[in-house]
């Protein structure tokens, strides 16, 4: 199995302390301008994505759909997360990079 390296960052981030998770801090940290990046898990319900989708638009945050809500969990230290948050600027661009760079293989 390959390392994953998205979620190996977002470990890292979750280790530093720059991770909010779970819906309810994710909207928070994305509405008081703590958020640089959301993830949102691929198996989130579809009310959920729509929500994130327009939230992160509005306030210019990038947003990715990523695996699913056990491997966004898991890697963070946590169960199922549905949606998380990178709380630094130079993580996200990191986490960012990444998923970029899956969206183009």
């Amino acid at each position: 199995m390959q390392r994953d390296n998205v979620l190996s960052m977002l470990g890292i981030a979750a280790k530093a302390g720059k991770i909010k998770s779970g819906e309810f801090s994710t909207e928070k940290a994305v509405k008081s301008g703590y958020a640089y990046l959301v993830v949102i898990s691929g198996d989130a319900s579809e009310n959920t994505k729509k929500r994130f989708y327009n939230m992160t638009e509005f306030y210019h945050v990038p947003c990715y759909e990523y695996k699913d809500k056990e491997a966004l969990g898991g890697c963070i230290g946590k169960q199922f997360r549905a949606t998380l948050a990178v709380t630094d600027e130079n993580l996200a661009k990191a986490v960012e990079d990444k998923l970029k760079m899956i969206k183009t293989e």
